[in-house]
Order: structure tokens, then sequence, then C-alpha cells
């Protein structure tokens, strides 16, 4: 859709500034030759990417965007494939991308929690340089966030590796739309209670954990979880920026925009409009990502 004449004319960030998108997604382009057998492979996909209007980007469509939009670097996510063997070949060409951008794109690779080999290829990828894991999808993925004894040997692996856990979690109310999905908060709590030291990224402000979080209970079990901002346009008016820094802090905050579902120049430009000082953005826009997925600092990058 088109930005409104105030958001095209947005001033542009400084660039003293280090923009990491924590949160974006590109496919190899045999996937996207192969759309129609892994709809039909995958009920997940098929419901995110069923129509061929929806576009699935890739490596050069990524760095366009991030050149367009001030982005330093992107970390690229797996999509929660339930087969593993796809899990693989999607994380293959993930990592390949990550090598040939270094310090521009960094990778978040899939396993599939509820299948043979899990923990394998987790400690794989991370051997291999991946950031973390994820993003895991309750739905797509087959497995339960209230009964979570079957991720132990993968949580035990991003344990090891000190890597985060990416986690797509929805919204127990409001409207319905493709992917929203029933890995609630309630069901987070429970897995945060069997594995409470876990580094968990909560994408899609966590489904509104964060809010819970004015529970005492709530603010202690979550005290590893940091919330990325995936896909806010479509779920929270902008002011959620302002509120949710007040209400927890800067520091577990990722700006995530879930591109290509969003374009990063329209989401950052929309953010910079928002009651958000510079010092509040560079933190929010990049250090804190720099921190939790380990990517280069912002003097590092800037130098």
């Amino acid at each position: 859709m088109a930005g409104s004449r105030a958001d095209r004319a947005a001033p542009p960030l400084a660039r003293s500034t280090y923009v990491v998108d924590a949160h974006t997604h590109i496919f190899p382009p045999e996937f996207s030759r192969d759309r129609a057998s892994l709809i039909e492979r995958d009920a997940w996909f098929g419901e995110l990417y069923g129509s061929p209007k929806i576009a699935l980007a890739g490596e050069a469509e990524l760095l366009a965007s991030m050149d367009a939009a001030g982005v330093d670097c992107s970390v690229i996510c797996g999509f929660p494939w339930l087969d593993q063997g796809v899990c693989r070949a999607h994380n293959d060409y993930l990592l390949d991308v990550a090598r040939r951008n270094p310090g521009r794109i960094a990778a978040v690779t899939i396993a599939s929690p509820a299948q043979p080999g899990a923990a394998g290829e987790a400690e794989r990828c991370l051997r291999l340089g991946a950031v973390g894991i994820g993003e895991l999808n309750a739905d797509g993925q087959e497995f339960d966030l209230s009964e979570p004894q079957p991720l132990a040997a993968l949580v035990e692996v991003c344990q090891q590796f000190d890597r985060p856990i990416l986690l797509h979690i929805s919204e127990p109310v409001g409207h319905l739309y493709p992917g929203k999905g029933t890995a609630t908060p309630e069901k987070l709590q429970s897995f945060l209670l069997a594995y409470p030291e876990v580094k968990i990224v909560a994408a899609h402000w966590g489904g509104g954990l964060l809010f819970y979080e004015l529970m005492p209970e709530i603010g202690a079990l979550a005290k590893n979880v940091v919330y990325d901002t995936a896909a806010s346009t479509f779920l929270y008016e902008p002011r959620i920026f302002r509120a949710v820094i007040d209400m927890i802090g800067l520091e577990r905050i990722l700006l995530g925009t879930d591109y290509a579902l969003l374009r990063q120049d329209r989401f950052i430009r929309r953010l910079r409009k928002q009651d958000v000082t510079e010092a509040e953005l560079a933190l929010v826009l990049g250090q804190n990502a720099a921190r939790v997925y380990g990517l280069a600092t912002e003097a590092e990058t800037h130098d």
C-alpha cells in the first residue's frame, strides 16, 4: 500500500545510527520455482504463501531493500517447515547468504522441533555460524509450547551455544489474519516455566505477553525474553513503541519488520515519527539486536 505524504517525507536516519532489522524472511530461488509443490507438502506455507501475488523475496531483493531503507544488517530467519529435510535445504541457503554478506546479513536458522533430528540440525547450523534458531512456529511445526518437554534437546543445544530461540507468538484476542496461530502468551508462560534460563526472542511483540509483565511473577519469569516488532503495523497502533518502552524499558525491544511482508523503509520511517528520542532509537533500531544476536557493534560498523 502507498505511504502517506508525511510518511514519504520523513527524514532519513542519521548514519551514526546502526540499524538492524532483526526479523526478515528470504527464500532460495528453487523454492520460488517449486512453490506449488511446497504448498502441497506444507500446510502452513500454503496458508501464508498460497497466493502467487505474495512474493518470495531472495538475497538480491533484500539487499536492495536494505540500501533503500538505510539498514546496516538484516537477520534472515528460517520459515517454520514441518519437514526436517526442507529445513536443512532452507538453512543451507540462509547460511550461504550470510557467508557472502559478512556484517550485512546474519542467519537465524530453522529446525522442526517435534521431528527427529531437530537438535542435530540446530547444532550443525550454529557451528556453521547461525546466530540463533527460529522462527519456530507451534502451529506450522505441530508442537505445543504448553507441553515443552519434546523441545528439551533443542533448547539444550541453544543454551550450549548461548544463542536465542526465536518463537512465533500470537495474540489471544483481536482480529484474525493468515498465520495468526494458537501459540499465545499463556502457552509461552508454560514454556518459560520449563526452561527459565533459555534466551527467547518473542516475535510479534510476544503476542502481548509484555503487557502482562506488569504482574510481578510474569516480569520475573520473562527476564530472559526480548520482543521483536515483526508485523507491528498489522497488529497494533504505532504508539505501542512509546508504551512498551515506558513499561518494560528500552533494552528488550528489537526492530523487526517481517520483510518481505512489510517494507523496511516505510516501517522505519513510521517508527521515527513516534514519540521516541534519537538515543532511544539507537537501542531499539540496532544496539539491542547486536547484543542479543552477537552482531558487530555500532562502533565497529561505523569506524
